[in-house]
């Protein structure tokens, strides 16, 4: 199709009218949005019937707010002297490390056996002060249970000139003495990789390394374990070897794309192995450093406003000599494009989004497209030039959408919206996001703003509701402000709802403050025309004495 884009300045023009979508999800429990398709009044119709799911949803959006204000940083400070007790045994242990994407993923899949005389809650995890910074999405449940929880994981910090800090996960229930449970810890660590070499030729090859331990760091006896490595292909030059166990002569086993360490036998706490991989990773390694999400709703004008400004650099392997053109336009066109440079980004948008913009820091780029049709939108953008290691590429995208896709009205008459936390565009090779800023504008005078998402709470460092001003304000929109680090693009989608009031009187507020204002400057021009600014000369003022 045809590329179809619109000025920064489309961003306030209507959305197309097109048939409403409604969609079921399931947060936490609890169905927040009526399933169904159909026409605005239809749709109509499906909210009223589900007036009492939106007042018991209501009731759960205060308690997320309460305990998001306490939650601050999600870090918690402890004595100085402490020691993770010694009341826990891992009885086996697997953990999954995937280098697949430009973000390390690591699963650890544990049997925990409390050990102690005493039902115990609280289970630690050792990282480095290094490793805590870059940590994120961590996301813990029971294995053999699924409707077991939630589990709750936070930061919590003992001696800050210390390099090991801790990561404390709350069991639902304490834990009996003798009983197990199997736990499925999961986490990600940003630029986590060093190119190896650091500067390649724009044709050439770019591998990467990571360095873990072969044993998970633990602060508990681990009787048995042993460690996957899954890497993006099976070109893995280099690796940590290790004498093997048993019939193993050798660790790691080598199956395609995966490397095996162990199993091990009984290890105590403390344990570390530390290994090297090295391996081919010929895509981009994309990381935005920051992203600033504007979500902006106009009840008068039945839009949804998004605009989202990135920060993004390439963290791979930097260019040996300059940029060349011709090279490139070759490399394209032998290698069927296989470069591990960034030559395009692709959005994935809600079905009915509409005006799409595209702009860097020099304007307005043209070089992309958009599709719309009834199930789906698509936004595909390239930068200006290719992005290689070491290099930034600050840019900026916009889009509306028809309110009635996000915005639902209860029967106490306040509001909730529904929205995707984290869009971002979708790459085979991934993206990070160090640090995330989603700004929710809701109209002037909305008030009782409350929210839930399901980001997982490690995440968020801080929620404030703000003013945001603009033309025509009086008093200034209510801005919900989020802000998070350390995500990925496995976040995509996961759901910020937000629920507040708004009062028929701040409904009205701008409609009477743009007509009093009309009014003001007719009369003020009124009255402006009838002054009278001639003077009168001295010989036509001598006949009038």
């Amino acid at each position: 199709m045809s590329d179809s884009l619109g000025s920064p300045g489309s961003c306030g023009s209507q959305p197309a009218k097109r048939t409403g979508v409604f969609q079921q999800r399931k947060l936490f429990g609890d169905s927040c949005l009526a399933e169904g398709h159909g026409d605005a009044q239809e749709g109509l119709l499906r909210v009223q019937q589900t007036s009492a799911v939106f007042s018991a949803f209501l009731s759960l959006l205060s308690l997320a707010s309460a305990a998001s204000s306490d939650k601050g940083t999600s870090k918690s400070t402890l004595p100085s002297t402490f020691k993770p007790p010694q009341v826990f045994k891992n009885a086996n242990l697997v953990h999954v490390v995937s280098v697949e994407k430009n973000y390390v993923k690591e699963n650890i899949n544990v049997v925990v056996e409390n050990i102690d005389k005493k039902p115990q809650n609280e289970y630690y995890l050792p990282f480095t002060a290094d490793q805590i910074s870059r940590l994120g999405g961590v996301e813990v449940k029971d294995r053999k249970d699924t409707s077991a929880g939630p589990f709750v994981a936070e930061n919590v910090e003992f001696d800050p000139e210390s390099d090991t800090q801790y990561l404390r996960i709350r069991l639902p229930k304490p834990l009996t003495p003798g009983a197990q449970q199997t736990l499925g810890i999961s986490y990600y660590i940003l630029k986590a990789y060093s190119p190896l070499p650091a500067a390649i030729k724009q044709e050439e090859a770019q591998f990467l390394t990571y360095t873990f331990s072969a044993y998970v760091p633990s602060v508990y006896t681990t009787s048995k374990q042993k460690t996957e490595v899954k890497f993006p292909s099976a070109n893995i030059p280099d690796y940590t070897k290790l004498p093997g166990s048993g019939d193993i002569k050798e660790f790691p086993q080598k199956q395609g794309t995966k490397l095996t360490y162990g199993p091990f036998d009984e290890k105590p706490a403390g344990a570390y192995e530390p290994i090297r991989v090295r391996f081919e990773f010929n895509r981009p390694v994309t990381h935005v450093a920051r992203l600033e999400r504007d979500i902006e709703v106009s009840h008068w004008g039945g839009n949804v406003a998004f605009e989202e400004r990135y920060t993004l650099y390439h963290r791979g392997a930097n260019l040996s000599s300059l940029f060349n053109r011709v090279k490139w336009q070759q490399s394209q066109y032998y290698q069927q494009g296989n470069s591990h440079a960034l030559k395009e980004l692709k959005f994935p948008l809600r079905a009915g989004s509409v005006d799409p913009y595209y702009t860097d820091v020099i304007g307005n780029v043209s070089t992309s497209r958009f599709r719309s049709n009834k199930r789906e939108a698509s936004l595909e953008i390239k930068p200006r030039y290719p992005v290689f290691g070491g290099w930034k590429y600050p840019f900026t995208i916009g889009w509306n959408s028809d309110a009635k896709n996000f915005l639902r009205k209860t029967a106490a008459g306040g509001f909730v919206l529904n929205v995707p936390f984290l869009e971002g565009p979708k790459q085979n090779e991934g993206v990070e996001y160090e640090q995330v800023e989603v700004r929710v504008i809701l109209p002037e005078g909305a008030e009782n703003v409350k929210y839930v998402t399901s980001i997982p709470t490690q995440s968020i460092t801080s929620a404030d509701v703000e003013i945001h001003k603009t033309f025509l304000d009086t008093i200034g929109r209510t801005a919900l402000v989020i802000k998070a680090r350390n995500l990925v693009d496995d976040f995509r989608d996961r759901e910020l709802v937000v629920s507040y009031d708004y009062p028929l009187s701040a409904s009205l507020r701008k409609p009477f403050i743009v007509f009093s204002s009309a009014i003001a400057f007719f009369v003020a021009v009124w009255l402006v025309g009838n002054i009278e600014l001639k003077f009168a000369s001295s010989g036509h003022v001598a006949a009038k004495k």
